[in-house]
């Protein structure tokens, strides 16, 4: 039994011989530099540079990214902000401005296209190779299909895939779904989680309604 307590600030979490990690994971929290983006205990990254996934994010656009605790995001996993976008509404898109030579002022971010911050949940599992374009909100639980390109919001508890993502299935029903929300267990302390776990991986979900039910009232 291994009686060390978890770290969120590790940056290595998985052990391996002498203090090497042997699949490359991180917890992204303590990797970021970017005040801009924002990541909650025990989020992983199947990677060591998570922040390299992250792109066309300028500081001037204000946006921001912001991950829950406990996500899990697999290698190749790209997250699109809001300098990517072009202005669309005129006859070009091409955005002369950035380019030497060309005479076009900067458009004033009040007429370029921002759908907003970037926001993903607590206890998401994004698969490989996922692409979240900008603004996408990602509701607790949800779990995206690997490939897949994200680019309108996602519930909690659901499950989406392909290109563009589109609702596969609810995980659970809408009372379990409720159940999880209202308990919050990312938010517990670890030596709570650490008791919660075999519930947490209970596939009798009849029995885990009952147990959280009964920890809510109690």
């Amino acid at each position: 039994m291994n009686n060390k307590q978890p770290n969120p600030n590790t940056r290595y979490p998985v052990p391996g011989e002498n203090g090497q990690d042997p699949y490359d994971v991180t917890y992204i929290k303590p990797t970021i530099t970017r005040p801009n983006i924002i990541a909650g205990d025990f989020s992983y990254y199947s990677g060591l540079d998570f922040e390299s996934r992250v792109t066309h994010h300028y500081e001037f656009y204000g946006d921001k990214l912001m991950i829950g605790k406990f996500c899990q995001i697999a290698a190749g996993v790209e997250f699109i902000m809001n300098g990517a976008n072009h202005k669309m509404d005129g006859a070009s898109s091409f955005p002369f401005y950035i380019f030497e030579g060309f005479e076009q002022d900067v458009p004033p971010l009040s007429v370029m296209p921002h759908k907003g911050d970037t926001v993903v949940g607590n206890d998401v599992w994004i698969g490989q190779n996922a692409v979240i374009l900008p603004g996408v909100q990602i509701g607790d639980g949800a779990i995206i299909g690997a490939n897949s390109v994200v680019g309108s919001g996602v519930e909690p508890y659901t499950i989406v895939a392909g290109n563009p993502a589109k609702l596969i299935r609810k995980r659970f029903d809408d009372e379990l779904i409720a159940l999880l929300q209202a308990f919050k267990w990312w938010d517990k302390p670890i030596d709570e989680i650490q008791a919660l776990i075999p519930l947490l991986h209970d596939n009798d979900l009849e029995r885990v309604k009952r147990e959280i039910t009964r920890r809510i009232e109690a």
